[in-house]
C-alpha cells in the first residue's frame, strides 16, 4: 500500500474562487471585502508569470484568457489571507518547504515546476498552492472542525502500511546494445559506486545520472520482475518496448523507512478530512467578502473567471500532476 501523495493534487488546487456583487471601476480588477486587485497589480502579476519563457510559450503569450487565469489566482489570495487573519493561523516558508520536499518523496521539484510553467503556472502559483493545502487544516483545526493529529492513530497507521512501504536504491540507464549491456552490468555489480560515472557515459531522458531510493510500488512496471528477484548490489539488463537500446538497471539496497521518515506523509494522508472542513471555511469567508470582479475582464461561471461572451474556456481546468493526472478542488 503507498501513502497518499498530497503533492499530486497540487497542480490541480490551483483552483478558481466564487465572486459575486457589482462593484466595478475603470482602474480596479476585482474588489475582494475592502480591498481591491487593481488593473495595474494584475497587469504586472500577468508580466512577471509571462517573462518566464516557458510559461509564455504554454499561454501563447499576453492575452485575456492569461489575464483572467492570473485575476483567478490573486482573488483566491486575498481570500485566503482573510480567511487566516480571521481564524488568526498561519502557514510559514518553512512549513510549505517541507510539505513540498515531503510529498515529492525524493522526486526532482524542478520536473513539478516545469510540469506547472507548461500548463502556464509559476513556481511560486503552485507555493501558494501548496500553503493554501496547509492553511485549511489549520484553518479547521482553529475552528474546532478537526481534531489534532493523535499520535496513536499515527503509529497504528505505520504498521499497516509499513509493508508497502519498502523502498530500493534504484539506477537504470540506456545503452546502445546487448553487447554494451553486458559490459556495464558486470562494470556496475564490480563496482556499485561507479554508478554516476558510468551513467554520465550514456545521457538522456531514460537514464537516472545516480542512483537514488525508489518505493518498491513506484518501480517502472517494465523493470519491476527484475527488481524484485535481484540481489542488492547487482545489475540487470532487460529491452523495454518503444525504448531504443537496453536498459541496463542497478539494485541497491532495500530498506523500509522508520516511522519518524514517513510522519509527515502519515499526517498529511490523516488530514484530508481536516482540508474539506477548512474548504467550507474558506467558502463561508469568501461569501462574506462580497468578491465583485469586473466585467471588462471576463464573466464568472462555476466559480471561473470566464471570457465575457459565455465562451467555455475553463482557465484552470485539470492542471494536473504529472504523474498521476490528478486534479482537485481548492475551495
Amino acid at each position: 500500500m503507498r501513502l497518499r501523495r498530497p503533492l499530486a493534487v497540487l497542480l490541480g488546487l490551483l483552483a478558481a474562487v466564487s465572486l459575486t456583487g457589482c462593484r466595478t471601476s475603470p482602474s480596479v480588477a476585482a474588489y475582494v471585502g475592502d480591498e481591491q486587485v487593481t488593473a495595474e497589480e494584475l497587469q504586472a502579476a500577468v508580466d512577471e508569470r509571462l517573462a518566464d519563457p516557458a510559461i509564455a510559450e504554454a499561454v501563447g503569450g499576453a492575452g485575456g484568457d492569461f489575464s483572467r487565469q492570473v485575476l483567478t489566482l490573486l482573488l483566491r489570495e486575498e481570500v485566503y489571507a482573510a480567511a487566516a487573519q480571521r481564524y488568526d493561523v498561519a502557514v510559514t516558508d518553512a512549513d510549505v518547504s517541507g510539505f513540498v520536499d515531503r510529498s515529492l518523496a525524493g522526486q526532482d521539484a524542478e520536473a513539478l515546476f516545469a510540469q506547472a510553467a507548461s500548463q502556464g503556472f509559476s513556481r511560486d502559483d503552485v507555493l501558494e498552492s501548496a500553503r493554501q493545502q496547509l492553511l485549511r487544516r489549520e484553518l479547521a483545526e482553529a475552528a474546532g472542525e478537526a481534531e489534532p493529529l493523535d499520535e496513536a492513530a499515527l503509529r497504528a497507521r505505520y504498521e499497516e502500511v509499513r509493508g508497502g512501504l519498502e523502498q530500493v536504491e534504484l539506477g537504470y540507464l540506456v545503452v546502445p546494445d546487448q553487447l554494451t549491456a553486458d559490459g556495464v552490468v558486470a562494470e556496475l555489480t564490480a563496482d556499485p559506486a561507479a554508478y554516476p560515472a558510468v551513467a554520465a557515459r550514456f545521457p538522456g531522458q531514460n537514464t537516472l545520472p545516480a542512483v537514488q531510493p525508489v518505493a518498491l510500488a513506484d518501480v517502472p512496471a517494465p523493470l519491476a520482475d527484475g527488481v524484485t528477484t535481484a540481489a542488492p548490489g547487482t545489475a540487470f539488463a532487460v529491452t523495454v518496448p518503444q525504448v531504443t537500446g537496453v536498459v541496463v538497471v542497478y539494485v541497491g539496497q532495500r530498506a523500509t523507512p522508520a516511522f519518524e521518515e514517513v510522519r509527515g506523509q502519515l499526517e498529511d494522508e490523516a488530514a484530508t478530512g481536516a482540508e474539506e472542513a477548512g474548504a467550507a471555511l474558506v467558502d463561508e469567508v469568501r461569501a462574506d467578502l462580497d468578491v465583485t470582479v469586473n466585467p471588462r475582464y471576463g464573466a464568472l461561471e462555476d466559480d471561473v473567471v470566464r471570457p465575457a461572451d459565455g465562451g467555455v474556456v475553463d482557465l484552470l481546468d485539470d492542471a494536473a500532476d504529472p504523474g498521476t493526472g490528478t486534479t482537485g478542488s481548492g475551495g
